[in-house]
């Protein structure tokens, strides 16, 4: 009788593993199974942004502000317009972007699901530039694009599942006590805030965002600079400041090394941009001169 409970109980992991839906990340081309909709994840976003907002303290620097919200607006122009051209339009719903600048001292910034995204103050003497900016919140964009967040709680979930199931099971074959401990040690506030990303979608978020902020009109080679900035700065006194920053991210090296691999492929949109932008240039000129003769 254990026996086939036993093997109901996996049966029944293996269901729930198999849910979902198999999607694609925009412009990476990697495949993930989503098993929560977007409707209920963009759902927890909201009051979990809400409830942040009430408590957090929006800059009193109106030129920062100003900085952080165009810069965040132009790639989020940006992005919807690749995901439209791409086969990705009906993607554009899930976002309602805001772009939010916060006293606090930390070295930080997050995006939460549906385009919701918060810079701290402590980031911008690292960023120093728009461009800077533009990496960061490239990112951070990257994150919501490529639905991370859905992706993390899905595991969660799925490892939830798997963790009830193990109870039982040992609840049949060993006792009550070791079930109700596997349980218990499962059970995990999820916030979209403080989500840790595994390090493949931190590098992921890496390429997307340096990818975006090129197809914004960023200079994408600010990149490089700007983190060897936050690296020699994470080995100092600001250590803590950059602590959060940092958790589950790939090694500085790494990250600095993989985005000159990627630097040539962000050039490519970077030039074809600003080649669109002198032809526009050039044209509007030409049809200056020729009025006025």
């Amino acid at each position: 009788m254990k026996k086939v409970r036993l093997l109901s109980l996996l049966l029944v992991v293996m269901l729930f593993a198999a849910c979902g839906t198999t999607q694609t990340v925009p412009l990476t081309g990697r495949q993930h199974r989503i098993g929560v909709s977007d409707e209920e994840v963009l759902s927890l976003s909201n009051q979990e942004y809400t409830k942040y907002m009430q408590t957090a303290k929006k800059s009193t620097n109106a030129a920062n502000t100003a900085m952080v919200e165009r810069v965040g607006k132009r790639l989020a122009n940006a992005v919807e317009n690749y995901l439209r051209n791409n086969g990705y339009a009906s993607e554009i719903k899930n976002y309602s972007w805001e772009f939010n600048l916060v006293q606090d001292k930390n070295v930080n910034a997050f995006c939460m699901p549906g385009g919701k995204i918060v810079v701290y103050e402590g980031l911008l003497p690292y960023t120093q530039t728009e461009d800077a900016l533009a990496i960061v919140l490239g990112h951070e964009i990257a994150h919501a694009v490529a639905k991370h967040s859905a992706e993390q709680l899905t595991k969660q979930q799925n490892q939830q599942i798997g963790t009830n199931v193990l109870g039982n099971v040992l609840n049949a074959t060993v006792g009550s006590n070791v079930g109700t401990i596997a349980s218990t040690v499962a059970g995990q506030y999820f916030s979209f805030r403080n989500l840790k990303y595994s390090r493949d979608n931190e590098s992921e978020a890496d390429h997307m965002g340096l990818i975006f902020a090129a197809m914004a009109g960023y200079n994408p080679e600010v990149a490089i600079p700007f983190w060897k900035r936050m690296a020699g700065a994470s080995s100092g006194a600001q250590n803590d400041a950059l602590s959060n920053f940092f958790s589950d991210h790939p090694s500085d090296a790494k990250r600095i090394v993989a985005l000159e691999k990627e630097m040539p492929e962000a050039l490519k949109y970077y030039q074809a941009v600003k080649g669109t932008a002198k032809t526009s240039v050039s044209a509007t000129k030409s049809t200056s001169k020729k009025s006025r003769r």
